[in-house]
């Protein structure tokens, strides 16, 4: 037995490539095809985009203490005005509030430039806006593009959230009272994308924000390349600094990313609430690819929900995993009905303290009046080759709101201080090749 255990480990761990690029890659996981859109990654060049408008050309002072968002703003303007552009920022450090892109303009931060957001609440306006799966007034992001079809972020450069008081002031707020919520406190997010589709952001890094990091909502065909995002968790913890929230989107590849932050590295959302999938405004993911990624700290390297209602066709594959919580997190939200079908993670590395965590999300629950609590649905959910050192194997205990169906484990090779599996809770659970501590699970 000890023999065949042996061996069986070692033709997982050779076969987790071979095995990916001739089966998986070719369709999501409802069978769909992948389209060639997936696999066609090209870097966009700022040269190709129209003309560059530096903006130190432009009014713009290379002074790094001083909130420049008007001189800014009117460089955007300019560019839009005579028929589009890259507004580039140079080598230096401009402070700014909240910026706003218009059609057929772009940013482009050249190597050593620091695009740094002011600390002062009163820099980003309140407009409608979108956050925690709710249309609502809220404050802008230092960058913003509305309805702006394909919209570029590129560049070696940084976009520097320089939110520090703002956390201060969250801590401070939950100090006084811990049931406070996130919008409570005044916080702007960095980057937010709203109803643009084709966007592509590479190269950038994205760092310290005061809220979520990445916000796209409403978008289709989004890629995510190359970028570095990453706010802290100590010695202050950024808190709710989600790396990517995708709300409401369809077809969108993150590639190649590093990932660490206070809170969710990728998170789903789509809405929230006991009649959330009838409401206008909420919507569902679907065909959605996470590869080639390094996840550092995080709550979950890829969560669903909370606010989320219908996630479709989502694969994680060929990721490394170093200080992650969860892995995967399906957030059951108990005040709305949600639907997470067709989630495949595979040919995963690393160490987390669960692989999959999956449990009622009663924070701020509210039914709003409705009488019955809806229910929730987890379906066709796998997990394929994969090495993990964790903490708990099977992090799983649902409600009786919650119903899990088709799960598959194949081909993974934990060592986990938990090995406690409950096949129970799931209807249709198939376990192929799984050894826990090098043991096989039947």
């Amino acid at each position: 037995m000890k023999t065949r255990l042996v061996a069986l480990l070692c033709a997982v761990m050779m076969s987790i490539p071979i095995w990916a690029q001739k089966v998986e890659k070719a369709s999501f996981p409802d069978g769909s095809p992948i389209s060639n859109w997936f696999t066609t990654v090209r870097k966009v060049s700022p040269d190709q985009l129209g003309k560059r408008y530096v903006i130190t050309d432009y009014g713009v002072g290379s002074d790094s203490t001083r909130v420049q968002t008007e001189a800014i703003q009117k460089v955007i303007d300019l560019a839009t005005r005579k028929g589009g552009g890259v507004v580039v920022i140079p080598e230096g450090t401009f402070m700014s509030g909240a910026l706003f892109f218009k059609p057929k303009t772009h940013l482009h931060l050249a190597e050593g430039a620091v695009l740094k957001g002011s600390n002062d609440i009163a820099d980003y306006p309140k407009l409608p806006s979108r956050m925690e799966g709710q249309n609502l007034d809220y404050f802008a992001a230092l960058v913003n593009a509305y309805q702006v079809d394909g919209f570029t972020i590129s560049g070696k450069g940084t976009i520097d959230g320089n939110e520090l008081r703002f956390w201060e002031a969250f801590w401070a707020r939950r100090k006084e009272n811990p049931n406070c919520t996130n919008l409570e406190v005044s916080r702007p997010r960095l980057v937010f994308i709203w109803k643009c589709n084709n966007v592509q952001v590479q190269d950038v890094k994205l760092h310290n924000a005061g809220f979520w990091t990445s916000h796209f909502y409403q978008c289709t065909n989004v890629k995510v390349l190359d970028t570095h995002i990453y706010s802290p968790y100590k010695p202050v913890k950024a808190p709710s600094t989600d790396a990517i929230d995708i709300d409401a989107c369809t077809n969108v590849l993150i590639k190649g990313c590093y990932l660490s932050v206070n809170d969710d590295a990728i998170a789903l959302k789509g809405g929230k609430g006991p009649w959330a999938d009838r409401q206008p405004g909420n919507g569902a993911n679907t065909n959605i690819i996470i590869e080639d990624c390094e996840f550092g700290f995080c709550h979950s390297a890829l969560t669903c929900g909370s606010e989320a209602i219908h996630n479709r066709n989502i694969i994680m594959r060929n990721c490394h995993v170093s200080e992650a919580d969860r892995v995967l997190w399906l957030k059951m939200r108990p005040d709305t009905p949600q639907l997470y079908e067709y989630i495949r993670v595979e040919n995963i590395k690393g160490q987390a303290h669960s692989l999959l965590y999956v449990k009622p999300w009663t924070q701020f629950f509210d039914l709003q009046g409705r009488p019955d609590i809806p229910l929730s649905y987890s379906d066709h959910v796998s997990l394929k080759n994969i090495e993990l050192t964790c903490d708990t194997f099977f992090d799983v205990a649902p409600s009786e709101h919650n119903k899990l169906s088709n799960f598959t484990f194949e081909n993974l090779v934990v060592d986990s201080k938990n090995a406690a599996i409950d096949k129970t809770v799931v209807n249709g659970f198939t376990l192929k090749n799984v050894a826990v501590n090098h043991k096989l699970i039947e």
